[in-house]
């Protein structure tokens, strides 16, 4: 085996907004109160993750806006990058999502600004050498679980990261990829339609209510992040009595008093006491993780059998 000092090493030069390290979130443990966590656009580290031959669910670099983010390379290696377009340059020349490529030791590698969507997703041979905790590498800040040092921190200046190997197999995206990146903001003039199982509580909402959830456009609202994003439109009413708080999947469209929707992501709370129209698949949820602030969304019904379907395709293209 190789020493460690050949794997592929970058240096945290500017934090810049919000870069975590992300795999597949912290499963099986809700039961404890503690949060998913994971990549909130999960298909994109996956590809990432594939461009190198990695396993889907290996620990990336989820940069979130970029905002500076300025990462030094430390030593020469092969990285991927998938998601959304952050304005990302090597050593100033600009670097596109969507491909693997090769770094030398001393370049820059620097991630801006969302050109279109919200969050790029850094990918390293074998996944990032990072312990996991409770089963996963994936940071949760709340909960101050996972990431580089185990209390699950956003990236600091003069952190450094380590590729957990130096074997890689290097692979092109596929159409499917290809059409997921295009999928993760919306065509310009035209929303974006979010699949939604129904819940349990559909019943309880006015009839009213129901046609303006699945036949209005809603804004994403500025208050939105890896907890959960707010969705500004039509004000749905619930006709039922109170109810007693129960536990919270991936997706949940929670509606409180206010009648303006709130879908829960990757950091939300294991339970909760608002009325549900349902959840959002895992995919309408990766997409809904790159929607910037303003970004039109229209909620569309599906069936479960459908979501576990449009699932399993993504999950089978990684096998190839």
């Amino acid at each position: 085996m190789s020493d460690v000092k050949t794997k592929t090493t970058l240096r945290v030069e500017r934090s810049g907004a919000l870069a975590l390290v992300q795999d597949a979130g912290r499963l099986g443990v809700r039961h404890l109160g503690v949060t998913q966590g994971g990549a909130a656009d999960w298909v994109s580290l996956g590809w990432a993750n594939w461009l190198l031959g990695n396993a889907h669910d290996a620990p990336g670099l989820e940069i979130t806006m970029g905002g500076g983010l300025l990462l030094k390379v430390e030593q020469a290696g092969t990285l991927a990058l998938c998601g959304s377009d952050l304005a990302a340059t090597l050593d100033g020349e600009a670097l596109a999502p969507g491909q693997a490529f090769e770094v030398a030791s001393g370049q820059q590698l620097k991630f801006e600004r969302p050109v279109a969507g919200l969050r790029a997703y850094l990918a390293f041979p074998g996944g990032l050498d990072v312990a996991p905790v409770l089963g996963s590498a994936a940071s949760t800040v709340r909960d101050g679980l996972g990431g580089l040092d185990g209390e699950g921190r956003a990236l600091t200046s003069g952190d450094v990261l380590t590729a957990a190997s130096n074997e890689l197999s290097l692979r092109e995206l596929p159409v499917s990829a290809q059409a997921w990146q295009q999928l993760l903001t919306p065509r310009e003039g035209e929303a974006l339609e979010l699949p939604l199982v129904v819940g349990a509580q559909i019943a309880e909402f006015s009839g009213d209510s129901l046609y303006r959830a699945f036949n209005s456009e809603w804004a994403v609202d500025g208050r939105a992040d890896r907890m959960g994003v707010r969705l500004t439109g039509p004000r749905l009413e619930r006709e039922g009595a109170g109810m007693v708080s129960e536990g919270i999947p991936l997706g949940a469209v929670q509606v409180p008093a206010d009648g303006q929707p709130i879908i829960l992501l990757n950091d939300r709370q294991t339970i909760g006491g608002y009325p549900r129209l349902g959840a959002l698949t895992p995919l309408a949820c990766a997409q809904l993780g790159q929607c910037v602030p303003g970004t039109r969304v229209r909620l569309a019904a599906v069936t479960p059998g459908q979501a576990r379907r449009d699932h399993l395709e993504v999950l089978a293209g990684w096998q190839s």
